[in-house]
């Protein structure tokens, strides 16, 4: 709080001018009487009361004193700091992702937005949403009434946040207006945010600090013969021992799996679960104390239609030998005979295969090209493949050429090694004699991984991250998206054009003839929060980046003086004029 008009200070003489007048004013001597017949009685009602009775003999100086007070301090105009969007105007990047709903770090940078928005002196404003495809919620908005409308129409969309999409937009609504960008983020390195431009301030709000999470961060799940195996990582991320109860449930509801586990702190752990009862599907469910819930649970499919791998004879024998280990029923068959082959997983480097079988495909090298040789290190993207299997410390000799209509999910240097093809087929682009791939633990797991995606493929859709679009392997034809508790998602005829659901979880979609399963996933990075960020980066030149106002409260001032003015009149009224 400060004065503008700290001249006017001179005007307190006013209220030392009437406490004068009472010390001086006439004063009028006791006078004894004869009469005490009502002595006692007063003198009781004086005891009973004394402060009443000072109030009420002196409530005219104490009123008269407090209204010049006020006065003086109306003439100083007195102001209360308070803050302002520095710039010409504001850029909001909103956050969206799960991540968000940590500590309810949401909600809160949603009562934050508010305050904000409740400060704008006149400043436009415009408010981006993160995501596969940044959203601009409003653009150069100075309404109030609909920038408080577009908050509260903001909501959590489980996808990774991609903040780098996102400023790349707000950069390009900069300009050569000096911009205040405020990121509502829960955690973001300052490496992160461009600094080159003297034109933006950048304003952080992070999540809140010391957030505790418990993570299910991986979960798998595959037939073996009548029975089914579960693979399952969990993780603390805190910094204390937690106790964490694991419950499985089967496509009915019913637990088939209860188990309580102690996590170290900081520790991640990996179970198996042997000889389950088969069940379409298996949901993990962790019951702990943290401030993240949304990662405390996780669904698998278990594909059962088929059983059986079949491997052309002349894949290597560290292919078959591989595949065997995993107690699947393995036969080898022919090449000749491959073409042939249906309601099996192919496993071969005949390149014809890829467009004359409906069977799920493995192609591991190609018989088509020739290789050439590499020398870098393996990179893989974030994948489901990859869940469970490292590639980091692969050693590849040479690659074939890839697909150009595939989609490559793993890379050596600059060029494909495992691609996708639309119908989901995997492709290696490598002879794994080329490769000590065969003598890192990833390699089993690998192909456990791939096994358990191509054959439940054959009953689902597959897994998807939350508002995913990607074409699907699905007839002509109108289509319905429904949850787990058959409740009415979404519609869609285009399969090249699905659209994943939002949130987490088991979805069927039907038809009138055909039904399939789909999971809606968090990727890897939405399943573990970091410790929240809050800072301020860059400065505006030239432009005056002042970043407080001035709020006047004489008027809040003027009120209680004209109300003690009334009050001071009825007093004098009641008293008499002329005393």
């Amino acid at each position: 709080m400060g004065f503008s008009n700290i001249l006017f200070l001179w005007a307190s003489i006013l209220p030392l001018i009437v406490l004068l007048y009472y010390f001086f004013r006439k004063k009028y001597k006791d006078q004894p009487i004869s009469s005490t017949i009502f002595w006692e009685e007063v003198m009781q009602e004086t005891k009973a009361s004394p402060y009443l009775k000072h109030l009420q003999k002196n409530a005219l100086l104490y009123l008269q004193l407090l209204a010049l007070i006020l006065f003086v301090l109306a003439l100083m105009n007195p102001f209360i700091k308070t803050k302002e969007i520095a710039g010409e105007q504001s850029i909001w990047i909103v956050d969206t992702s799960a991540t968000m709903l940590a500590g309810q770090t949401f909600a809160q940078h949603k009562e934050e937005m508010k305050s904000l928005a409740s400060e704008f002196t006149g400043q436009p404003l415009t408010i981006i949403t993160t995501g596969d495809e940044p959203k601009t919620i409003i653009r150069q908005e100075t309404d109030s009434s609909a920038i408080h409308k577009a908050i509260d129409s903001l909501e959590v969309t489980y996808e990774e946040e991609q903040l780098i999409k996102a400023i790349d937009v707000a950069q390009a609504y900069v300009g050569e207006t000096a911009t205040s960008i405020y990121l509502f983020t829960d955690s973001v390195e300052r490496g992160e945010l461009p600094i080159s431009s003297e034109q933006i301030k950048w304003i952080v709000k992070g999540a809140s600090k010391d957030l505790q999470n418990v993570s299910i961060k991986r979960f798998a799940a595959t037939s073996i013969g009548e029975e089914a195996l579960a693979l399952i990582q969990l993780k603390n991320e805190t910094d204390e021992k937690k106790q964490v109860e694991l419950i499985l449930q089967d496509s009915e509801g019913r637990v088939i799996v209860e188990e309580g586990i102690a996590l170290k702190e900081q520790e991640e752990m990996t179970k198996t679960f042997e000889k389950l009862p088969l069940t379409e599907s298996l949901f993990a469910t962790i019951q702990v104390e943290d401030d993240y819930e949304v990662d405390n649970s996780m669904v698998t499919i278990l594909g059962n239609n088929l059983s059986q791998i079949v491997i052309d004879q002349q894949m290597h024998q560290l292919v078959q030998k591989g595949f065997q280990a995993l107690n699947t029923e393995v036969k080898l068959v022919p090449s000749d005979q491959l073409a042939t082959i249906k309601e099996a997983l192919i496993v071969t480097n005949q390149v014809e295969l890829l467009g004359k079988t409906d069977s799920p495909l493995i192609l591991i090298g190609r018989d088509d090209e020739l290789s050439e040789e590499v020398n870098s290190l393996v990179d893989v993207s974030e994948d489901a493949l990859f869940a469970f299997s490292n590639l980091e410390d692969v050693y590849v000799n040479s690659v074939y050429p890839g697909f150009d209509q595939f989609e490559t999910i793993a890379t050596i240097g600059e060029m494909p090694f495992i691609q996708r093809s639309s119908k989901g087929d995997i492709v290696i682009l490598a002879d794994i004699q080329s490769t000590d791939w065969p003598l890192h633990p990833s390699f089993p797991l690998f192909l456990w991984s791939l096994q358990n995606e191509l054959l439940e493929g054959t009953t689902s859709l597959g897994t998807f991250s939350p508002n995913e679009s990607r074409g699907v392997s699905l007839a002509a034809g109108d289509w319905s998206i429904y949850s787990k508790d058959d409740e009415y998602i979404s519609s869609f005829e285009n399969a090249n054009q699905f659209k994943a659901p939002t949130k987490p979880g088991l979805y069927t979609v039907r038809s009138n003839e055909e039904e399939k399963l789909l999971i809606v996933q968090l990727s890897e990075n939405e399943r573990e929060i970091k410790e929240g960020t809050s800072f301020e980066l860059g400065t505006l030149q030239n432009k005056g980046n002042e970043e407080s106002s001035k709020k006047l409260i004489i008027i809040w001032l003027l009120i209680p003086i004209l109300l003690l003015l009334v009050i001071e009149w009825e007093v004098q009224r009641r008293r008499g004029f002329t005393n």
